[in-house]
């Protein structure tokens, strides 16, 4: 009993170093508004600048997610701390639209070594038969990373001296606590080798995985694509359609959504892993629904309950899909399995935030966020579909 409690207390503690590696990559969020204000960028910046992460994070993970597998845990999540903190640095140091691009991108590196490699270190931290809730630390450290970062961004800049240096300042020391504890935790992978064997990984799955991982696969999509536009657009819509110019409550109205995956993940326990995948496409499409009523209409009110209810859809739909590949995956693969199912969420979060960049000077912000809320709309209902005809399978 003993040693469940420490092995749960580590596992929490993982979770934790997880969390603060990715707030640090949504941290600038509600600040974008003050750097278009100092720079003097576009609209269309302001998406390439949050895809310039996205890129970082797909190019980690092809080049090196399977990296942890070979060389450990630890050291792996240790350089994605360093790139989180250089990240912080180039922030600190932003004098011009380079130093933002060079940031993102160091996030991005830093969001790319970690997804794969933390989700799977938290998982294995866990004592036996604490599977089904390690996902859940691990999924929730996560999205409730991905949502402290714009929060705490935004009461700083709200509230507190410094708005554009001091979010980076505290984020530095919370990186430099979790390397302390993260030396403190136990290596899971046994049989290591040195870093000169570690070689990039082909986009290739075992045998046992391919059918689990096309419905997973889907549904990570669809959902990093809401929150992918979310973010990186709903400042702006905030401010200029809204004419809400509180920082802290654009960083709130961000964080719910993911706030409300990580509640979304929670309910996964009890629908079950098949269910939970359908279900959270529903969630999604509800969301879409909310938000392009938000946008037409103007209204704050639908902008929030979009966040709410996409948020839960989106939570549904990524824990489902992470148990189900998780727990097919065998434990030599289980990080790069990992990582090639961000290599597919990513993609949902770039290549659809550039498309909504194109589109806002010739049809301005609202009839952009309308196009994207269109295609999504019918890439959920073909996903919601696939998946009733071949429902994703509870894990062990």
């Amino acid at each position: 009993m003993d040693g469940d409690r420490r092995r749960w207390r580590q596992c929490l503690l993982g979770g934790a170093v997880f969390a603060v590696c990715m707030a640090g990559t949504t941290l600038p969020t509600p600040l974008y508004g003050l750097y278009q204000e100092k720079f003097g960028f576009s609209e269309l910046m302001v998406t390439v600048v949050y895809a310039v992460y996205a890129f970082g994070v797909i190019g980690v993970l092809l080049l090196a997610g399977n990296a942890s597998d070979t060389v450990g845990r630890r050291p792996v999540l240790l350089a994605g701390l360093a790139f989180s903190a250089a990240s912080a640095v180039c922030f600190l140091c932003a004098t011009g639209m380079g130093w933002l691009y060079a940031g993102r991108l160091l996030s991005g590196l830093s969001a790319g070594l970690f997804t794969g490699a933390a989700t799977a270190y938290v998982m294995e931290l866990a004592p036996k038969g604490g599977t089904s809730r390690a996902t859940f630390v691990a999924t929730a450290a996560n999205m409730g990373g991905l949502g402290f970062g714009p929060l705490l961004a935004g009461v700083l800049a709200q509230y507190a001296a410094w708005p554009l240096y001091l979010p980076f300042v505290v984020h530095l020391a919370l990186v430099a606590v979790s390397a302390a504890v993260l030396a403190r935790l136990p290596e899971t992978v046994r049989d290591r080798q040195p870093l000169s064997t570690v070689r990039p990984q082909r986009p290739g799955l075992p045998p046992q995985v391919r059918s689990v991982f096309a419905p997973a696969a889907i549904a990570s999509f669809v959902g990093f694509a809401l929150f992918g536009v979310f973010t990186s657009v709903s400042p702006a819509f905030l401010a200029d359609s809204l004419d809400v110019h509180n920082h802290a409550v654009t960083g709130l109205i961000v964080a719910l959504a993911f706030f409300a995956s990580t509640a979304g993940q929670l309910a996964v326990g009890r629908i079950g892993v098949g269910r939970s995948l359908p279900l959270g496409c529903a969630g999604l499409l509800a969301g879409l629904a909310l938000l392009a009523g938000a946008l037409w209409w103007d209204l704050l009110a639908l902008v929030v309950a979009s966040a709410v209810v996409g948020g839960v859809g989106q939570g549904l739909a990524f824990r489902g899909a992470l148990a189900a590949v998780a727990a097919a995956s065998p434990p030599d693969r289980r990080a790069a399995v990992i990582s090639m199912l961000f290599v597919v969420a990513y993609t949902g979060i770039s290549l659809p935030v550039i498309g909504v960049g194109l589109l806002v000077g010739p049809i301005g912000l609202e009839g952009a966020g309308l196009v994207f809320i269109a295609c999504m709309a019918v890439l959920v209902v073909a996903a919601a579909g696939y998946l009733l005809r071949r429902p994703a399978r509870a894990p062990a």
